[in-house]
């Protein structure tokens, strides 16, 4: 479908985050130090609405043109948070990519602090978007240490689904992956992405959340990769992606025919 003119355009900022150039935060930085030029004239209104494959930009007299598009999988540590600065100046994931040869990448979705495993970032942000929106559907899978033993009717409430704070929690599926004497590790996949989504539907059956490892997102899994450490993703690995995607939209009852 070819997108109209006004869908086409966005704002001044985004569209610097979008040519992967930096951050919105930091393009509304260079953006009021009348750093930035569109076809040819300073601007210093961060939501002007130009169309970024069409308006000549330049920043610092460069022109900005975009950057090949990148696919990166991470295994975030714990501890990290998913964000490009921090005002506390804890550790982030943005730790994980010095002295890479990279253009600005962003995070798809986030993980907490305190959760760890798959975390996939790209300067792609349409692939980004189509992605996390919940018309795909797309799966993600994770092992979860709870501190106690479960019993199946708390597994069935994790699928059936709970209420918080009045927002509706379900899993896609939940089983056992191994018990200890007093704690037990989980695998659950969801279908959907909420904020803290497994610690607040495992809360509500009365146990708590060890530990959170993501270790699959619509089937590409987060394999041997060590701990802190990145890589592209392979091209089949996101053809794949692509596919599961379209196949998620297709079955979709929603989706346009």
């Amino acid at each position: 479908m070819t997108r109209s003119a006004g869908e086409a355009k966005v704002s001044l900022a985004r569209a610097l985050s979008k040519l992967g150039f930096c951050s919105r935060t930091q393009a509304e930085g260079l953006i009021a130090e009348g750093r930035v030029r569109v076809d040819g004239r300073v601007s210093r209104s961060a939501t002007m609405r130009i169309d970024p494959d069409r308006a000549r930009i330049a920043v610092d007299g460069q022109p900005v043109a975009a950057e090949r598009k990148v696919y990166l999988m991470l295994n975030k540590p714990r501890g990290l948070v998913t964000t490009r600065s921090d005002p506390q100046e804890r550790a982030t994931v943005y730790d994980c990519l010095k002295g890479l040869d990279l253009p600005f990448v962003a995070p798809v979705g986030r993980l907490d602090k305190a959760s760890e495993g798959l975390l996939l970032m790209t300067n792609d942000t349409r692939w980004a978007q189509r992605l996390l929106d919940p018309a795909s559907h797309v799966s993600k899978v994770y092992h979860v240490q709870i501190d106690r033993l479960p019993d199946q009717s708390m597994l069935d409430r994790l699928v059936e689904g709970v209420v918080h704070d009045g927002e509706r929690l379900s899993a896609r599926a939940a089983t056992v992956l191994r018990m200890g004497e007093r704690n037990a590790w989980l695998e659950v996949a969801l279908s959907e992405g909420k904020n803290r989504q497994i610690r607040r539907l495992v809360g509500e059956t009365g146990a708590e959340v060890l530990r959170l490892v993501r270790v699959e997102i619509g089937g590409l899994r987060l394999g041997d990769l060590p701990k802190g450490a990145v890589r592209h993703l392979t091209h089949q690995e996101k053809a794949f992606l692509d596919a599961s995607m379209q196949r998620k939209a297709s079955a979709d009852p929603r989706s346009e025919p």
